[in-house]
């Protein structure tokens, strides 16, 4: 039987003022509201500890049991990076000639999405997530993890906050199917890739498709 973590006082924790928590939220909002999905990438190099800070940002993240069931592999290495393309260029192909929903491919179009993933190997780094369904003990046993998907979806939405907030563009991708990356990436069975994070600056000449997000109306309920 598990006994309780030790508990102390929440000295971390920071009151403002109702205008200055509507100054920070709003100025929060614009920040975020500038954020875009690119997909050109420019191969200008990023200092390493800058991704190094955004990744222990995303591992404040809660989890379930406080099991921090996430692990991130940067990968910077070239050769490596053209491998993942080659690899998830295999299985898009795949998916976009065949295997994929013809209301998948209606609903991608306009965005310009195929199977052609040159940003893979264009930008300096791939941060590509792993969510970990169970811990292997010492004892050789399996631990559980709990609430795997969405402790890790809190933690790359942290991500992708905190590489935005430092001046990155940022774009997901999640070739489908993934397990290539655990072979390629040398991860254990007990984890199953997530997602790939791929992050950079935009390049000069990169564009972004004309949407919209919803208004707060139709995104939120107040009850």
């Amino acid at each position: 039987m598990e006994t309780q973590l030790p508990q102390r006082p929440y000295a971390e924790f920071m009151e403002f003022d109702v205008q200055e928590m509507l100054a920070r939220s709003q100025a929060n909002f614009t920040e975020l509201n500038r954020r875009r999905s690119v997909r050109k990438f420019s191969d200008r190099p990023v200092d390493r500890q800058v991704i190094q800070w955004c990744v222990q940002s995303a591992g404040t993240a809660p989890s379930g049991a406080n099991r921090q069931p996430w692990h991130f592999v940067v990968v910077q290495d070239q050769n490596v990076k053209q491998r993942i393309q080659q690899l998830a260029e295999e299985e898009e192909y795949a998916f976009y000639h065949g295997a994929a929903p013809e209301t998948w491919v209606n609903a991608v179009r306009p965005l310009g999405t195929d199977e052609h993933k040159p940003f893979l190997s264009a930008a300096p780094y791939l941060i590509v997530v792993f969510a970990e369904r169970y811990q292997e003990l010492a004892s050789n046993e399996q631990q559980k993890n709990y609430y795997v998907s969405e402790s890790v979806g809190i933690a790359t939405g942290l991500l992708i906050q905190s590489l935005h907030h430092a001046g990155l563009a940022t774009l997901t991708h999640t070739p489908s199917p993934m397990k290539f990356l655990n072979q390629v990436l040398q991860r254990p069975s007990s984890e199953r890739p997530y997602l790939i994070l791929v992050t950079g600056y935009p390049a000069a000449d990169a564009t972004v498709p004309e949407l919209t997000r919803k208004p707060l109306a139709e995104l939120a309920t107040f009850v």
